[in-house]
């Protein structure tokens, strides 16, 4: 199976209304081609899952400042004025979720587990409308899975079949984010032969990887 696609390709399979699982920690390593032109687009509707707001100007910020999307679910959003602006308005609905409560139910959702238990955000508004759970004594959150749609990865260097190397902190949510949503689409800096990459260097797998975009 031939995996690569253009960038237009790729966002020609963003609709409406979908969930859409942005990786990156400030847009480092996101998938940044894909999502300039998805900021050009008329897609909007999205419930954004993505470890922060990013800046107005680029990348997944840009797609807020667009108001392209509607519900987003992350661990912070200062860096983002006017996506804050969205939030103060009523126009962007918001969930903060602590960013390693964030992270696990990323990977709840790529285990196929039924959520977490976690302390964090006990006696805090995190706490607001969800179960709780006694354990010998200690009391805990359940915090459910997030799963999305689509997920936008961005790696360092990637194989024809969808391996996937993640250089230094360009890690961070990415490879939860590849696991954890129906159709993974990786945009790579890099892109190799098939078998180039040793077995032992892949952080992501490529049965967890639909298309590549370089």
């Amino acid at each position: 199976m031939n995996k690569q696609l253009t960038p237009e390709q790729a966002v020609s399979k963003i609709k409406n209304g979908i969930t859409l699982m942005v990786g990156g920690f400030l847009a480092n390593r996101s998938a940044l081609k894909i999502l300039e032109l998805l900021c050009h687009s008329d897609v909007k509707d999205l419930t954004l899952i993505v470890n922060d707001s990013g800046f107005p100007d680029s990348a997944y910020g840009k797609l807020l400042a667009n108001g392209q999307v509607s519900r987003l679910i992350t661990s912070h959003m200062g860096t983002n004025p006017a996506a804050i602006d969205l939030m103060n308005a009523g126009k962007l609905e918001v969930e903060f979720v602590p960013q390693g409560t964030l992270a696990e139910r990323i990977r709840a959702a790529g285990a196929g587990l039924g959520g977490i238990l976690t302390p964090t955000g006990l006696g805090t508004l995190v706490e607001k409308g969800k179960e709780k759970i006694t354990i010998d004594g200690k009391e805990f959150l359940l915090e459910k899975p997030l799963h999305a749609d689509i997920s936008l990865i961005g790696a360092s260097i990637g194989d024809k079949s969808g391996n996937l190397i993640y250089k230094g902190t360009s890690q961070n949510m990415n490879p939860l984010m590849a696991t954890a949503a129906d159709l993974v689409i990786a945009e790579v800096g890099e892109l190799v032969e098939t078998g180039s990459i040793a077995p032992e260097q892949v952080h992501t797998p490529g049965i967890f990887v639909d298309f590549i975009v370089d």
